[in-house]
Order: C-alpha cells, then sequence, then structure tokens
C-alpha cells in the first residue's frame, strides 16, 4: 500500500484545508452556542465542488475517490464537528445509496441537486425501536396501484430539514408472513411528510437532527431504490461506507484538540516554567499524537480498500471504533491539559470533547462495530 497522496489529493487537502482554517473555524464557537446550522458554508462547499466529490462527472460531481472524501471530512472536522458531520452524512447517507443502487433515471434525477449542494443528502434508517437493531424496521410502504402508502416515525436523521428528498427504509411485504425491507426516494415536500426539529443535544449543536413522522405519504413506486427486499443489504454497505467519514471524522476532531492542547502546553506558565516542559504532559501529547496517526492510517486503509473494490466491511469498523475511542480520550485529554480553562467554551476543546461523544453512538455502536468485527474474523 502506498501512503504517498496523488497530486489531486494533495491539492483538495491544501485547499480543504484553508477553507476549513478561513471560512469553518472562525465561527465554530458561535454556531455551537446559538445551534446555527452552517448553510452558508455548505454552499461555499458546493462552489468547490466538494459536494459531489466521489460521484462521477456525468451526474455534476467531481468524479474524486473514498479517501479524497475522507480528507477533506477530517480538515471539516479539525475545525468544526458540526460542519464534519453535515458533510459526511451528505456524501456518505445521502449521495451514496442512490451512486450504488439507483437506476440511471434516479441517478439523473437526484444526484444533481446532490452534487451541487442544492438539496443536502440524509438517509432515512433509524426508528424510536430501530436503532442497533436497524432490522427492527416498523415503517410500512404499502402498494396501492402504481404508489406506495408509506406511514411511520424515523428519529435522528442528519440533514433532513435541509434535504429535497431522502431515501427511507420501510417494510414491502407481509411483515408477519415475509418482511421485506426496501429503500424508497421520498420527497421531503409530500403530502403527510412532517420533519420535526425539536432535539436538544450534547453536542454537535449546530447540526441538522431531526425526526421524520409520515402519514400516509404517496410515493410513485419508480421511487423504489434498486428491488424490494434489497434495503437491508442497501444499509449494510451504505453504513459500512459511512463509517470510514465518522472516523475521519474522529481523527479531525481528535486533530483539532491535540492542536489546541500543543499550543497551550506551549504558552502556559506553571511551576516558574512552560507546561510543554513537564515530562507528564510531554507524555500525554506523544500518546495522543501517536494515536491520531494511528487512526488515520486506519481510516486511510479502509478509504484505499473501498476504492480498490475490494472488501472493507471489517476495516470500516476497525476504523470507526478505534477512531471514535481514541477521540473521546484525546479530547479529555486536551481538556485536562488546559485545566480549569479547558472548562470554558472559548478554548473549545469542551466542545470537541461533547462533539467527540456521538462518534461512539452513530453509524452503529461501539458494541456493534464489535460485533460485526467478531464475525468478519470467523467467530460466528
Amino acid at each position: 500500500m502506498d501512503f504517498t497522496l496523488t497530486s489531486e489529493q494533495e491539492m483538495i487537502k491544501k485547499a480543504i484545508s484553508r477553507f476549513a482554517r478561513e471560512e469553518v473555524a472562525p465561527g465554530a464557537v458561535e454556531r455551537d452556542r446559538t445551534k446555527a446550522f452552517p448553510l452558508k458554508i455548505m454552499k461555499q462547499l458546493g462552489d468547490l465542488g466538494m459536494m459531489g466529490l466521489p460521484f462521477p462527472e456525468e451526474y455534476g460531481g467531481a468524479g474524486s475517490d473514498t479517501l479524497s472524501f475522507a480528507i477533506v471530512t477530517e480538515e471539516l472536522s479539525k475545525a468544526c464537528g458540526s460542519t464534519g458531520i453535515t458533510y459526511s452524512a451528505h456524501i456518505s447517507l445521502g449521495g451514496a445509496p442512490i451512486h450504488m443502487f439507483g437506476t440511471k433515471a434516479q441517478k439523473e434525477r437526484y444526484l444533481p441537486p446532490i452534487c451541487s449542494g442544492t438539496s443536502l443528502g440524509a438517509f432515512g434508517l433509524t426508528e424510536p425501536n430501530a436503532g442497533s437493531d436497524a432490522a427492527g424496521t416498523k415503517t410500512t410502504a404499502v402498494t396501492d396501484d402504481s404508489t406506495y402508502v408509506i406511514n411511520g416515525n424515523k428519529c435522528f436523521i442528519t440533514n433532513a430539514s435541509f434535504a429535497k428528498f431522502l431515501a427511507i427504509t420501510a417494510i414491502t411485504g407481509d411483515e408477519k408472513k415475509h418482511k421485506k425491507i426496501s429503500s424508497i426516494i421520498v420527497p421531503t415536500d409530500s403530502a403527510g411528510f412532517k420533519i420535526v426539529d425539536e432535539y436538544e443535544k450534547m453536542g454537535l449543536h449546530a447540526s441538522d437532527t431531526t425526526e421524520l413522522i409520515l402519514e400516509n405519504v404517496r410515493v410513485n413506486k419508480a421511487n423504489l431504490l434498486g428491488k424490494e427486499g434489497e434495503g437491508f443489504k442497501q444499509f449494510l454497505q451504505t453504513l459500512s461506507g459511512g463509517r470510514i467519514g465518522i472516523g475521519a471524522m474522529a481523527v479531525g476532531i481528535a486533530q483539532g484538540a491535540f492542536e489546541k492542547a500543543l499550543q497551550y502546553s506551549k504558552e502556559r506558565q506553571q511551576f516558574g516554567k512552560k507546561l510543554s516542559a513537564f515530562q507528564a504532559i510531554q507524555f500525554k501529547l506523544a500518546d495522543m499524537a501517536m494515536k491520531i496517526e494511528l487512526a488515520r492510517t486506519m481510516v486511510y486503509k479502509a478509504a484505499w480498500l473501498k476504492d480498490q473494490g475490494k472488501p472493507f466491511s471489517k476495516e470500516a469498523s476497525m476504523c470507526k471504533l478505534f477512531a471514535s475511542q481514541i477521540c473521546m480520550e484525546i479530547t479529555n485529554e486536551a481538556v485536562q491539559i488546559h485545566g480549569g480553562y479547558g472548562y470554558m467554551r472559548e478554548y473549545e476543546v469542551e466542545r470537541m470533547m461533547r462533539d467527540a461523544k456521538l462518534l461512539e453512538i452513530g453509524e452503529g455502536t461501539s458494541e456493534i462495530q464489535r460485533l460485526i468485527i467478531a464475525r468478519e474474523i470467523g467467530c460466528q
């Protein structure tokens, strides 16, 4: 495996790093405080050609790769976790299912708005009683001539308030005799479709997290993604790709917290010398740097495998699990190094610590990742 980035990847990294530093980071504290969605930033990313980064050029994308997507997600998350998760979900949960499973007609209709950023990407999977057990879906789509009539609830859905359409999972077969989960593209302005934005979250305050209520929502059967009954397989593949995004997010947030802690340790004086001169602090920072580099390598490997068309489910779960755990650990250490100031919003590491926790939960909890890894290594 060659760890050297291509000239295109280097160019993307340099451009997005500068953009994140100049356009994303300055407003991160205020967005967290006011819960203001980074819509302007998303539009700017669209202008930069980043919103359709890994999708084909024929649909308005940039024709790039998963590794480039991971690089962009990391850099954005380093500056602002809310911006990072908005972007990651847009690509990996919103655009990816349509790209992977949609017909040519569906791609021609739905991918261009995704690639331009005029519609943000979202995916309606999680339900009040179907989180880790996503196969426990209760939302139904009953056939009525040429339409599906959809009823059900979805929760914790990212970006839905800014999506013109999204794929949702629903039962299309007889639940008692033959439960078939399918994916259906649903316009968010459909009659009976309601988006509720009332969650009070621990972190990622500037990201959009909503509940979806579907009451007799009618959708043409042409909006079926793939074939009936393929929804379970589809969302497993979608989540595997999404875990690379979560891993990249975790690396970015951890890197941001590490850099804040390193900078503070060089400036803060205690007992007549800088914090960075104390061996205890040096060891903390060394361990933080090592774990971030390991996590980044794991994310890059999972992305590389996906780009090579090789199996990557195990590596995606590994990178997501490890990166999210070290992110939580590193943000905690960053707060500790800052002491009392780390508890204050203006120093930003407390926000990073709050944002980090979701990464151990979203796209499959740490416990679910261990089950996947155990299955992949032959334990089951």
